[in-house]
């Protein structure tokens, strides 16, 4: 194995490690090295397709834009294991690519078991072909109910013999603690794999830490190597959760894009790009008030769910399929992704267990039937000419498109309704796209449409950061921001006696 290994680990979930780990993926690439990122296990519902060796399958969205800022092209290695939540107490477990409905039948603790020999040799593929591979953990590697079985923390540093940092979030309070109460859980032969302690989102004088890193080095023998202030808008998309609204577009705001944040949302980082827009507000939604004051001109999106079925519900319960409606009704704009398409249809038919049945929310006279195989793939596609001038997606007549497709779901005309002359006009071929007859609402399967310059240019007339930038501003601000020698330091060849 030749790749120097380099980890991030957390003291919490949403301490930085994401963020940090793709930043260091960009900054030992532009030092001229091979790079990888690598994360054993990923909990989240945001997906990317990659090639596999035997076609395609799906990895965490965090490793694919790690695998972009890295300069490699992203793979299945770089996120063997991912868990897709669909209820509380159950995901979906994709196996270097692909759903393996064995192991999401079993035991979390009997498949750890299982998956560490897939772990072990994905990491070993990266550590040989590559000078660094840059690894995030996942949670807290202190979670000691969990440490004989972990497979994503202290045992992937132990296999490769990784130089860790761990990031701790200092904006919510209690940082020292946090950090000397992980270091203090750890065995000691995991502890002396920490090379640094950093202070993630600082907001104010860092003077005024002292003395509590040199208490804290002490105690402990590590050094604090880091102090990165807040920073909101560095641009690269949320790993987990909504966005805050602290990241409004400047200036006069023209249009609101109010996104329906329903439990099981996929697919969210898919819409940041909106978040660069000028005069754009991009409004993430839980309650029917929050689209009251809502006008024809402003957007209402139905994102990915990985639970449609179950979200759908939830959206009844709240109110807010009424609230959608009635936005259609005067004319609004409606667009419904992938899960959103589905809901917008008259039913959902589920024969496999796959989702569930469910009548939809009837703007479109589509019904969707679950099959048992996923479709995984990317997508080029374009949308049909013939789309009324006169509609909110009028500007993307003739656009050429492309994105990535994960659904198990195949929609179709309502064979009754389409007798009946109530039809929806395909925009997209294939059953990727449909609009209704006024126009107002439309339902897609393609991923990534706000990723695409082609759409934006369209929609916007305007392009955003592209992701070399963001991914250089971090690995900037890093540099910036770690002690001199430490990042090098990291990557340098453990001394032997």
């Amino acid at each position: 194995m030749t790749a120097q290994c380099v980890m991030v680990l957390g003291t919490t979930s949403g301490a930085g490690k994401s963020w940090l780990t793709t930043a260091l993926c960009r900054y030992y690439a532009r030092q001229g090295l091979k790079v990888a990122p690598f994360k054993a296990q990923n909990m989240s519902n945001n997906a990317r397709v990659v090639a596999t060796k035997n076609g395609q399958g799906e990895i965490g969205s965090a490793q694919y834009f790690q695998s972009l800022a890295a300069k490699a092209v992203p793979d299945v290695h770089m996120n063997p294991l991912l868990l897709k939540p669909e209820a509380d107490t159950r995901s979906q477990v994709v196996l270097m690519g692909q759903v393996d409905a064995e192991l999401t039948a079993m035991p979390w603790r009997g498949r750890s078991l299982k998956v560490w020999p897939h772990i072990a040799a994905a990491l070993d593929v990266l550590r040989a072909e590559n000078d660094v591979v840059v690894i995030e953990g996942a949670g807290s590697p202190a979670e000691i109910n969990l440490h004989d079985s972990d497979i994503v923390n202290m045992r992937v540093a132990l296999h490769c013999n990784a130089a860790c940092l761990l990031v701790t979030d200092i904006d919510r309070g209690g940082a020292f603690a946090h950090l000397y109460g992980t270091w203090a859980l750890l065995p000691q032969d995991e502890r002396a794999l920490i090379r640094g302690f950093v202070l993630n989102k600082f907001r104010g004088d860092a003077s005024l830490l002292a003395p509590a890193p040199q208490m804290l080095q002490d105690l402990t023998g590590i050094p604090t190597v880091a102090t990165l202030p807040m920073w909101w808008q560095h641009g690269l998309p949320e790993e987990d959760g909504v966005f805050d609204d602290r990241s409004v577009s400047s200036g006069r705001i023209a249009r609101t894009v109010a996104v329906i944040a329903y439990p099981r949302i996929s697919n969210l980082d898919e819409f940041q790009p909106l978040k660069n827009i000028p005069g754009v507000r991009l409004q993430w939604v839980r309650s029917p008030k929050e689209l009251a004051g809502l006008a024809p001109n402003d957007w209402i999106i139905l994102p990915g769910s990985k639970a449609t079925s179950a979200d759908l519900e939830w959206l009844r319960t709240q109110g807010l399929d009424a609230a959608v409606a009635a936005h259609a009704a005067q004319g609004g704009a409606v667009l419904g992704v992938c899960g959103g398409l589905q809901m917008l249809g008259e039913a959902l038919i589920d024969t496999h267990g796959i989702d569930g049945n469910a009548p939809g929310l009837g703007l479109l006279p589509l019904v969707t039937v679950f099959a048992r195989d996923k479709t995984v793939r990317h997508t080029q596609t374009r949308f049909d000419t013939d789309i009324s001038a006169q509609t909110p997606w009028a500007a993307l007549a003739g656009v050429a498109v492309s994105g990535y497709e994960i659904h198990h779901g195949q929609t179709a005309q309502r064979p009754a309704m389409e007798a009946a002359g109530d039809m929806a006009h395909a925009v997209l071929p294939d059953g990727l796209g449909w609009c209704n007859a006024a126009g107002n609402v439309l339902g897609v399967y393609l991923h990534g449409l706000f990723e695409d310059s082609a759409v934006l240019h369209a929609l916007f007339g305007v392009g955003t950061p592209t992701l070399d930038s963001v991914f250089d501003g971090l690995a900037d601000f890093i540099s910036k921001h770690f002690e001199t020698g430490v990042l090098a330091a990291l990557i340098a060849p453990c001394k032997t006696s």
